[in-house]
């Protein structure tokens, strides 16, 4: 997923995602011309900005999960206690933001499935892995995740 940098000019406030919103508001100038201001959902002028993670905390979870084995998995609170923190849905929120060029099907969810809407994608990057997988009389799978899980 691309994420265009937007700029007041001086330093860079947000990123979009592929819809054009910005989800991370990251800093903001103070008496900024709101002419200026990139066509989002930010706050009006003299309304805090949400903060979003850090590009620090961005690149500390993208490092974790760069250094997952093949075939091994994290969940997104163990990525997150990984990095100091108990940010779970942030992890998910970095993932889906900036995750796509790493292995982000190593990163799951506690009951063992993959990201929402991914399935397929990671069960075929799975059995490449020859990541261990359960599977249900429905046909429905899940990681075992006693045996894949990663603590680095």
């Amino acid at each position: 997923m691309g994420c265009d940098p937007i700029s007041d000019g001086h330093r860079r406030i947000a990123h979009t995602d592929r819809h054009g919103r910005a989800p991370w508001i990251l800093t903001s100038q103070p008496g900024a011309d709101p002419t200026d201001a990139p066509p989002t959902d930010a706050p009006p002028t003299g309304v805090p900005a949400i903060v979003g993670p850090s590009d620090d905390f961005v690149s500390r979870v993208l490092a974790v999960v760069e250094s997952i084995p093949s075939g091994r998995v994290m969940t997104y609170g163990d990525v997150a206690a990984a990095v100091g923190s108990r940010a779970a849905r942030a992890v998910g929120q970095t993932m889906a933001y900036y995750g796509s060029d790493v292995s982000w099907w190593r990163v799951i969810r506690a009951s063992g499935l993959p990201a929402v809407d991914h399935e397929s994608r990671a069960l075929e990057h799975f059995r490449a892995e020859g990541t261990p997988l359960t599977w249900s009389a429905s046909g429905s799978f899940r990681v075992d995740f006693a045996t894949a899980r990663w603590r680095p």
